[in-house]
């Protein structure tokens, strides 16, 4: 078992695993989906929903993986908890990529793996014997839902210990990450926090997370406030005269990718245009890890983290 899995709030090996009645059926975004017994053959997409099946301890039912070193760098956690499974493709898998691996399972979620009418989608891989789970904070892009939580998070760990016949560890899971929250966030008055904007990438125009991605949620859980709350998307791109209008007090990088965290911070800290922006003025920025910006386990510390940047902040004259 990987330093990763050990890592976390509650240790697993202390969990003993009860039995899964089966059938099951679990919620994936607008569809209901059963199980008649747990995934043999399963195929994650990105390197957080990996990371989801990491925690639960789910290797042994894993064929591989997908769609991470075409964008990220393994940690050293992360390549340890991986290593005995191939990376079956290093961006989207294709349809034949995961008939060829007899996949029998595919966490993925719209726009982590799956297009909306592409060639990978639950109704395409159905035929072939895959079963589907979407990433609960993917399905804004085929229905309605609420703006971004950690319960999107916690929801997966839990459908996921249904759906692998593992529930104990999932719920042990959760109920460790909701008590860290907790402590994390004794302190914090909601929305009493700096505004905030999140820098993903882009030059020309920015790319960035409105209410219904991850980070919203991680920023609201730390104190403060997305200044694009308001915008009905996802991850998207917005205008810079927006972000400047905004005025945000912190800017959250996300790090990933060819261009460096560095890199992004210092073509904001150089262009006159950004100037005026009292995060730039006081140089308040805070780097978040794709994997932690993203849902999955190291939403947590993510929180732990913007708060402490949040604090600091705060303090800045």
């Amino acid at each position: 078992m990987s330093r990763l899995i050990l890592s976390l709030p509650l240790s697993l090996m202390a969990v003993q695993t009860m039995a899964q009645d089966y059938p099951v059926t679990v919620q994936s975004c607008d569809r209901s989906v059963t199980f008649d017994a747990a995934p043999e053959r399963a195929v994650s997409n990105d390197v957080n929903l990996t990371e989801m099946m990491l925690v639960l301890g789910l290797t042994d039912r894993m064929v591989g993986f997908t769609g991470i070193n075409g964008w990220n760098k393994l940690d050293d956690e992360m390549r340890a908890g991986v290593a005995e499974l191939p990376e079956l493709a290093e961006r989207y898998p294709s349809r034949e990529v995961l008939i060829g691996a007899e996949a029998d399972f595919y966490f993925a979620g719209w726009n982590y793996g799956m297009r909306v009418g592409g060639e990978v989608t639950p109704e395409t891989l159905a035929p072939f014997g895959i079963a589907v789970y979407e990433l609960s904070e993917s399905c804004t892009h085929i229905m309605d839902k609420p703006k971004a939580s950690l319960d999107d998070m916690y929801a997966d760990i839990l459908n996921l210990g249904q759906i692998f016949g593992v529930p104990d560890r999932a719920e042990a899971l959760v109920a460790g990450w909701r008590d860290e929250i907790e402590a994390i966030t004794a302190d914090v008055e909601p929305g009493a926090g700096p505004r905030v904007f999140v820098y993903d990438s882009g030059e020309d125009t920015p790319f960035t997370a409105g209410r219904y991605a991850m980070p919203t949620a991680l920023i609201e859980a730390a104190g403060g406030t997305n200044i694009m709350d308001d915008f009905e998307k996802s991850w998207a791109t917005v205008g810079w005269e927006d972000v400047i209008a905004r005025d945000p007090e912190v800017i959250v990088i996300v790090n990933y990718g060819d261009v460096t965290a560095e890199q992004k911070r210092d073509f904001m800290r150089s262009n006159p245009a950004f100037a005026d922006i009292a995060a730039v003025r006081n140089d308040d920025f805070v780097t978040l890890e794709y994997v932690a910006a993203t849902p999955g386990p190291r939403n947590i510390e993510a929180v732990r983290t913007l708060a402490a940047a949040f604090a600091d902040a705060a303090g800045t004259p």
